[in-house]
């Protein structure tokens, strides 16, 4: 069992690049992370430690990268992971067999999602309040437009961030990178003049924390989700932060119903995590 991932230029594997690698080549990477048969022969009930055994000793000098066991304490993986910017990893028992079509709970991921501020300078209106918000950073003392956010809203949520923005109605885009886009991009996450049209602009100076998967080759974010408003950080102190800075900062916890950003939590029991943890691209 392989996965093949073009990695960025940054060299981490991108979901992104591998969306896009048909109008832009990148070299791919093969892992190999499993090992069912051999030469006619079952392997599905032989424990993973065993397959990765016999695997490693098949790849030899092919080309075919093994994806490792990563070592330390789950703490230290984790800030390592996240260090690097990746999306997280798949925990997996040692000693565990190969069950074709069923989930386990012997293979289990990890996902280490970034977060970081943003300021609200628009929303697309839908009745009673959004549909979604548009946030952005200041660089220069200007405003630039990251993304929208349309996940992660209770509607209890929805209605307290609408009742914040709502009083700072204005008339003119804030953001001064927008419209971004001519058509219909991959994640949606452009803006074209005719989307102007229907949106409503605020001004910038209510602070949100969002997740999101990664910064796309566009500089919009990915699968972005609502996690908290920010009271604590003034808008203008929102700049574009750095991958190890994106998480560094989230020891908060006070206040409730998701109106401040919390730690996401590791796995319970943290034993799940100990026999042997892989790369998150390695998928069942």
């Amino acid at each position: 069992m392989v996965n093949s991932w073009p990695s960025n230029e940054l060299g981490r594997p991108s979901f992104q690049a591998l969306q896009h690698r048909a109008s832009t080549p990148l070299p791919v990477v093969y892992y190999a992370f499993d090992l069912l048969s051999l030469d006619n022969r079952d392997l599905t009930k032989r424990p993973l430690d065993e397959r990765r055994q016999t695997l490693q000793g098949i790849i030899g000098k092919s080309g075919v990268l093994l994806s490792k066991p990563l070592p330390g304490s789950i703490g230290q993986i984790e800030e390592a992971l996240r260090e690097l910017g990746l999306e997280g990893v798949v925990a997996k028992r040692g000693s565990s067999l190969y069950y074709p079509g069923k989930r386990s709970e012997d293979w289990v991921k990890v996902r280490f999602g970034r977060r970081q501020e943003f300021a609200i300078g628009g929303y697309k209106p839908s009745d009673p309040n959004f549909e979604s918000i548009l946030v952005g950073y200041h660089d220069k003392r200007k405003l630039f437009y990251a993304g929208k956010v349309r996940a992660g809203f209770t509607p209890h949520l929805r209605a307290e961030v609408f009742a914040r923005i709502a009083p700072l109605t204005q008339p003119d885009c804030p953001f001064m990178n927008l419209p971004n886009s001519q058509g219909k991009t991959r994640w949606g996450e452009g803006v074209t003049a005719e989307d102007m049209k229907t949106l409503r602009w605020v001004k910038p100076r209510v602070v949100v924390e969002v997740s999101f998967v990664e910064w796309t080759r566009d500089g919009n974010l990915r699968h972005a989700a609502f996690v908290g408003l920010r009271e604590d950080k003034a808008p203008r102190e929102v700049r574009r932060e750095p991958l190890s800075a994106s998480w560094r900062a989230r020891r908060h916890s006070q206040g409730s119903d998701g109106l401040v950003g919390r730690q996401p939590q590791m796995l319970e029991p943290p034993e799940r995590c100990t026999d042997q943890i892989c790369p998150q691209s390695s998928h069942r």
